[in-house]
């Protein structure tokens, strides 16, 4: 999962889990703010009549009467005085019941004693808690919609910040990693980012990449020198042994000698010319403008491999879509390839076994080419260093697998193919060639 997306669920799911925990905690939120400002109003009105008492005098509302009670048209709030003892209590807010005009009703209640004349009296204000609450739920649902409001103008806000964030490391995986060709040749501008882990990134992937492509330059220029400068001495001792055989005054034994070392110097000159030919692939010393079908290179490939075939009562099948056209490659290096290919599925092939060429082919997909063979197959813990030139890998009957594989890898990399490997000891293995889409006609 990219980095993006992950911030994405994250800054999602956490507002909405804010957004749950507000929903939950609403009403109660709510319901505080509601008792509260009660609370604030019935101190307010308490003041107010106060207020009138000491610039009218409590007569103002006793007109004469021992106690006063007052209540509005509803009943939803009331006003009463009555005469106490002289003890002066604290104000006190509770929720009681109340009886008015043959109704109970429950209400918010303020009482405040106090002394005018030289007598107490209590006043009370009160409000209904009903009509306390009957805002409650208008005010949850608006708090609601301002809330969701909130939330969908923060994630958008938060997703546009972390993409514009986030823009450079995705530059970096794009030029850096995803668009760039092994040994990196080409030199790529710095990113442009103030973000200094960004900067730093992309300065260390520059220069590992430098380090990378220096090193395999070196790997490269040291593998065609010493292959050059060794063709030379092979050649002066194969003539040499040549001559030698060709005067015929050499003891039989000392003859077979010299036969045995010339077998060795031939091995040794295809291992050099095998790794001049790399080396000439890695350099860009091929063309790839080449137009052809794969059904046909497969049967020139198996013309020069046709009379192996009965050394070992090998049965050889190809299915291949003649509508199956490349294009951009190097015509000589994929027949070296599948060459390479064929020639092992012969060689490790057992009496009597099979080969099998077929390959899946659709407009604007990818293209595959398997060779299936019955050999004797390839170790899994081995088939991670079959490519590898510089590990040998050993086969069945301690016979190595050589450059020819290392070739193989080196062709496809070339050409960006991929080489896919299945294999299973003592049933065979199968090679599977994927072409990128865009070189098919």
């Amino acid at each position: 999962m990219k980095l993006f997306t992950k911030l994405t669920l994250f800054i999602t799911l956490s507002k909405l889990a804010v957004v749950v925990l507000f929903v939950l905690l609403l009403p109660g939120l709510v319901d505080s703010i509601a008792s509260r400002y009660t609370d604030y109003y019935l101190s307010q009105q308490k003041n107010k009549v106060l207020q009138v008492i000491d610039k009218n005098g409590i007569d103002y509302y006793l007109e004469g009467e021992a106690d006063y009670g007052s209540y509005t048209m509803l009943k939803e709030e009331y006003i009463s005085l009555e005469p106490v003892g002289k003890n002066i209590l604290p104000d006190t807010i509770a929720t009681m019941r109340r009886l008015v005009e043959d109704d109970t009703l429950t209400y918010r209640i303020l009482s405040h004693v106090f002394s005018n004349n030289g007598k107490s009296y209590m006043l009370e204000v009160g409000k209904t808690s009903a009509s306390i609450g009957q805002y409650n739920r208008p005010l949850q649902k608006m708090a609601l919609y301002v809330l969701i409001g909130l939330i969908v103008i923060t994630i958008v806000t938060d997703l546009i910040f972390t993409r514009l964030l986030l823009k450079p490391l995705g530059v970096i995986i794009h030029n850096r990693l995803l668009n760039r060709r092994f040994p990196f040749k080409e030199t790529a501008p710095p990113i442009q980012t103030s973000t200094t882990d960004f900067k730093y990134l992309d300065a260390s992937l520059v220069d590992l990449m430098t380090q990378i492509r220096e090193a395999f330059e070196k790997e490269r220029e040291f593998t065609s020198n010493a292959s050059h400068e060794l063709m030379t001495p092979v050649s002066i001792l194969q003539t040499k042994m040549e001559n030698l055989l060709g005067e015929g005054e050499l003891p039989e034994e000392t003859e077979k000698q010299v036969v045995g070392m010339m077998k060795t110097l031939n091995r040794l000159k295809k291992i050099v010319n095998s790794l001049l030919f790399i080396s000439r692939i890695e350099n860009d010393q091929f063309p790839k403008s080449d137009t052809f079908a794969m059904h046909t290179l497969v049967e020139e490939v198996m013309e020069e491999l046709d009379h192996r075939l009965p050394e070992k009562r090998l049965q050889f099948s190809a299915s291949i879509s003649r509508n199956a056209i490349l294009r951009g490659l190097n015509h000589d290096l994929i027949f070296q390839l599948i060459y390479n290919l064929l020639n092992n599925a012969v060689r490790y092939n057992r009496e009597g076994g099979s080969i099998h060429v077929t390959d899946s082919y659709k407009a604007g997909e990818p293209y595959h080419l398997s060779l299936q063979d019955t050999g004797i197959g390839i170790p899994e813990q081995e088939l991670v260093n079959i490519f590898n030139r510089f590990k040998k890998v050993e086969k069945t009957g301690n016979e190595g697998y050589g450059l020819g594989l290392s070739i193989v890898s080196t062709i496809a990399r070339y050409h960006d193919i991929q080489i896919e490997v299945t294999s299973q000891v003592g049933e065979g293995t199968t090679f599977t060639l994927v072409f990128p889409e865009d070189q098919l006609v």
